[in-house]
C-alpha cells in the first residue's frame, strides 16, 4: 500500500537557515504519529510542508502520491484537514458559522446535523450561536476543532480516509479537554484516519501515539515506538534532560499521567451575600 504522507530528502529553508534539512519520512496509512522535539526543532514548519501549506526548497512531499501543491485548493481539503496553532477570526461569526466552513459551499439540513454532532463532540453544545471571538481561548480552539472534524467527514466521505495534521491542538486547553482531544482524535484514528500532530507533552505523545518521530534542530533525532525513542539518552541529547524516564524525582513530587477523562458533575462555587 501507498504511504499516506511522505517526504524524500525535504529541506525547508529561510534565507540561509534550514528549518527543516534532509528529512525523510513515510507515514502509512492510518497510523498515528507524534512529532516531539524542543523549541525550533522545525516541527511546525514540518507539518506545514507536509501539508502543502508552504513548498519545500528541495526534496519532495507526496500526499496519497501526489505533490499536495498539485492538488486543486477543494480537491486537497477533501484529502487532509489541518487544524494549526493560532487562528484568528477576524469577522464575528458564530461558532455554528465557523463550524460549517469545514463542509466548503455545503448548505441544508445535512450540514446543519454535522455541525450539532460536531458541537457535542467538542463539548460545545450550548455554544452554537455565540460569536466565537467572545469565547476562551481554550474554547475556539474547541470550535476550530469541530471546524476540522467536519471537514474530515465531508472529505472521507468522498474520497475516503484522509490525513489529520494537528499543531499543538492541546496547548490552550485544560487536562480534561485535552484528554477528551485526544479521545476525539483516537477515534478519527480507529476510523482510518491517519493523524500526525505536534505535541510538546511527552507524556501525553507516549499515551496518544504508537510511533514517534523526534526532530532535533530541524533534522531527523529519533523515530519508532514511544518505548524506542523515550529513553534517558534521547532526552540528554535532544532536550538537554538528564535521567527522566520512568523516575519519581527523590522529594515525592506527583507524576500525572491520566489514561481518561471521567465526566463528573462539576460543583457550582458558593454563593455568599455580601
Amino acid at each position: 500500500m501507498s504511504p499516506a504522507i511522505e517526504a524524500q530528502s525535504l529541506t525547508v529553508r529561510v534565507g540561509a537557515k534550514a528549518l527543516i534539512d534532509q528529512i525523510t519520512l513515510s507515514i502509512g496509512q492510518g497510523e498515528a504519529v507524534a512529532l516531539v522535539g524542543p523549541n525550533g526543532a522545525g516541527k511546525s514548519t514540518l507539518l506545514r510542508a507536509l501539508s502543502g501549506e508552504i513548498a519545500a526548497s528541495a526534496g519532495v512531499v507526496r500526499l496519497k502520491g501526489r505533490d499536495p501543491r498539485r492538488y486543486s485548493p477543494w480537491a486537497l481539503a477533501q484529502r487532509r484537514a489541518v487544524l494549526s496553532q493560532d487562528i484568528t477570526v477576524a469577522f464575528p461569526f458564530t461558532v455554528a458559522e465557523v463550524i460549517a466552513m469545514g463542509t466548503g459551499e455545503r448548505r441544508g439540513a445535512a450540514v446543519e446535523a454535522l455541525v450539532d454532532d460536531a458541537l457535542d463532540e467538542v463539548d460545545l453544545t450550548g455554544f452554537r450561536d455565540r460569536i466565537i471571538g467572545t469565547l476562551s481561548g481554550g474554547e475556539q480552539q474547541r470550535a476550530q476543532l469541530a471546524r476540522v472534524l467536519v471537514q474530515l467527514a465531508c472529505g472521507e466521505a468522498q474520497c475516503g480516509p484522509g490525513v489529520l495534521l494537528l499543531d499543538e491542538p492541546t496547548a490552550s486547553l485544560d487536562l480534561c479537554h485535552q484528554l477528551d482531544l485526544m479521545a476525539i482524535v483516537e477515534r478519527c484514528h480507529r476510523r482510518g484516519t491517519t493523524v500526525i500532530a505536534v505535541l510538546h507533552d511527552l507524556n501525553l505523545a507516549a499515551l496518544f501515539a504508537k510511533r514517534i518521530v523526534v526532530l532535533d534542530r530541524g533534522t531527523l533525532a529519533g523515530d519508532g515506538s514511544p518505548q524506542q525513542t523515550m529513553t534517558d539518552a534521547m532526552l540528554r541529547r535532544v532536550f538537554g534532560v538528564a535521567d527522566a524516564v520512568n523516575r519519581i524525582p527523590a522529594q515525592g513530587s506527583p507524576f500525572v499521567l491520566p489514561h481518561g477523562a471521567q465526566k463528573l458533575a462539576r460543583r457550582e462555587p458558593a454563593l455568599h451575600a455580601g
